[in-house]
């Protein structure tokens, strides 16, 4: 079985929403067990369910992008990980990372940055999105393109501001996260799998 965790904060219900599509994409392919977290029962490094991250394989990070930053609670989290990074608890586990704003773009890369050098620090191994932007031709389809953004090192979406999370993201984004949360499943299972072909090997 391989083991998802997937952690996020959420100011209004939107990141969670998307987190739960990540969950149900990464559900999808056989043998990954996926648990959502939520960044604020993990703000202190005493308290919060630490020792199942541990045990985990991948680790996808989530947090809304708050004036052009990943948000407050979010990073409560990762300086709350420290201890984590003083034992490299998280080194060689998968990692990647997601994020969403009121803008198509809203300055999200510079969250997916924040994520992915954070999971860099932590001596983690960034799996990036890597889908072909979806709205980039005159041909496209903005009501149905998966990546409209294009965003690469990681998954992007948009909530607009004026509605709540049961109407936004819309369904093109709900999808591409899907997407995303198959692509981490499927490459932690890969991964995990050549680790345990490699200690055969050297058994």
């Amino acid at each position: 079985m391989t083991k998802v965790a997937i952690i996020y904060h959420s100011g209004y219900g939107h990141t969670a929403k998307v987190a739960g599509h990540i969950l149900k994409g990464a559900q999808a392919v056989r043998g990954a067990d996926v648990t959502l977290y939520k960044a604020d029962d993990l703000t202190s490094p005493d308290k919060g369910p630490w020792s199942e991250l541990a045990e985990a394989d991948a680790i996808v990070f989530g947090a809304p992008t708050y004036m052009g930053s990943a948000s407050a609670v979010f990073k409560q989290f990762m300086e709350a990980a420290s201890k984590v990074w003083m034992a490299q608890g998280w080194r060689d586990k998968i990692a990647a990372g997601f994020t969403n704003s009121g803008s198509l773009a809203g300055d999200k890369l510079n969250t997916l940055q924040e994520l992915a050098i954070f999971a860099g620090q932590q001596g983690m191994i960034w799996v990036n999105y890597g889908a072909f932007p979806g709205y980039n031709t005159s041909q496209s389809d903005y009501e149905t393109a998966w990546n409209r953004a294009g965003h690469m090192i990681g998954l992007g979406t948009q909530s607009l501001t004026d509605l709540p999370a049961d109407q936004t993201p819309d369904r093109a984004d709900l999808e591409t996260a899907e997407d995303f949360g198959r692509r981490v499943a499927e490459a932690t299972k890969r991964w995990v799998r050549g680790k345990v072909d490699q200690a055969l090997e050297t058994a």
